[in-house]
């Protein structure tokens, strides 16, 4: 069976990204894991833990145990396990190796947190994440309350790893019952570039039409790729947003950064990034 990791660092942020983890876990079928990453083995009272703003604990471990004590009832897969981990080191480095020598379907976190352990998620760690780890990563914003995927944003560019993501996107879809919206993205009047793009929708539409799921096309032009997906996500009110690691890392907008960190820095929407592997 499949394992979703879900690095937890008692944020609100945090835990709003488990209840996600464990809704997903349900549609797909998963194991569940959370894991959580010291500095060091110094224990702090984490302050922003308000589902248990009323227990006493001591210890991390502690924590873990009433919290899975606390959403074990909702976890609702046969022959399902769900667990924790703690580790200590780097909190990126011991996620990703985590997922990696976990065998992680899938890693699901905060973008952001603040928590009385440790600067966790804040700056760069959910960059790295995503960059670094072999799974598909996805970055819940702290707006996010929907909870569920109901709608899917797939964009696809010029590039030939665009496509990388589509299985995977198919999956989801299929599982959770979603649409899934192809949007062209392009930022050029270059009729090949057009036409290559129009060309890998067809195959998208394709590969969802053989799996029966639901999907719609459309095609847009901007001055960024980022913006122009993340406007058309909004107007649709999706759940969820696909992008390719790879391609967010070489493709580089010199004022905004990679676009990979400018959906996730800039998106309220959650953020599925599938490596190039």
């Amino acid at each position: 069976m499949k394992r979703i990791l879900v690095p937890v660092d008692f944020s609100g942020d945090s835990l709003k990204a488990l209840r996600f983890g464990i809704y997903l876990a349900n549609k797909l079928d998963c194991h569940l894991r959370m894991i959580h990453v010291q500095k060091s083995e110094k224990f702090e009272i984490p302050f922003h833990f308000e589902e248990l703003k009323n227990e006493i604990i001591h210890t991390v471990q502690e924590y873990f145990e009433k919290l899975t004590k606390l959403h074990s009832a909702d976890y609702c897969v046969r022959n399902g396990v769900f667990d924790f981990k703690i580790r200590t080191g780097s909190v990126y480095r011991e996620i990703v190796n985590q997922a990696k020598y976990g065998d992680a379907y899938m890693i699901l976190m905060g973008a952001y947190g603040a928590s009385g352990f440790e600067e966790f998620f804040i700056g760069s760690n959910a960059v790295k994440v995503v960059t670094n780890a072999t799974c598909p990563v996805i970055t819940v914003q702290k707006e996010f309350t929907k909870g569920q995927v109901k709608t899917i944003v797939m964009p696809i560019d010029a590039s030939t790893d665009t496509r990388k993501k589509i299985p995977f996107v198919s999956e989801i879809a299929s599982r959770c019952n979603a649409k899934v919206h192809i949007l062209g993205v392009h930022e050029t009047s270059d009729t090949n570039v057009i036409g290559k793009i129009e060309h890998y929708m067809r195959q998208a539409e394709d590969y969802l039409k053989d799996g029966n799921i639901d999907y719609v096309k459309s095609i847009r032009k901007g001055d960024n790729n980022t913006f122009s997906s993340l406007d058309y996500a909004r107007e649709v009110d999706a759940d969820l947003i696909a992008i390719m690691t790879e391609q967010a890392e070489s493709s580089i907008n010199m004022f905004f950064g990679s676009y990979a960190q400018q959906m996730i820095n800039r998106s309220e929407i959650p953020i599925l990034s599938v490596p190039n592997n």
